[in-house]
């Protein structure tokens, strides 16, 4: 029963992280080029609270949690590979949590305080970060899929 729930956790890990690794790679290319071109005009599409954090954001984050302790109980050399994708996500969601949402949400506010420039400088560098998060969901995403198909 409990292998049975371990791959079942691993099997869900791998869907999640392939469905936030093609959002993400959407919102990179067709959304945020839009919004940092023109920042202080471009309507962000609020769609976060209404979708996505329930897509990716809160199950991404209760698997990573989850399979964090299944992978304490997996044997033979999967355990490496599920072991580095858990680490890197738990690495991005620091990042998700800590810099992406509330930045993200400050920028969508379009506080009036905040100048043309500093809009600017925090939206590119939002932009470039996101490559980074990018980079780390897609390393994650293909060792989980190695651990998976390393089950027996």
């Amino acid at each position: 029963m409990t292998q049975y729930i371990t791959e079942i956790l691993l099997w869900l890990f791998v869907i999640n992280l392939g469905i936030a690794f093609g959002a993400g790679l959407y919102e990179a290319r067709i959304i945020v080029p839009q919004w940092v071109s023109s920042p202080s005009t471009y309507r962000w599409p609020d769609t976060g609270p209404k979708f996505w954090a329930f897509v990716t954001t809160v199950p991404l984050t209760l698997l990573t949690i989850a399979n964090l302790v299944a992978v304490w109980q997996a044997q033979g050399a999967m355990r490496a590979w599920w072991l580095g994708a858990v680490a890197a996500v738990v690495v991005e969601r620091i990042m998700t949590f800590m810099y992406f949402i509330p930045t993200g949400l400050k920028l969508q506010r379009r506080d009036e305080t905040i100048s043309e420039s500093k809009l600017k400088a925090m939206t590119s560098q939002w932009a470039h970060l996101n490559y980074v998060r990018l980079a780390i969901d897609l390393a994650a995403w293909v060792a989980a899929l190695k651990a998976f198909s390393m089950q027996s």
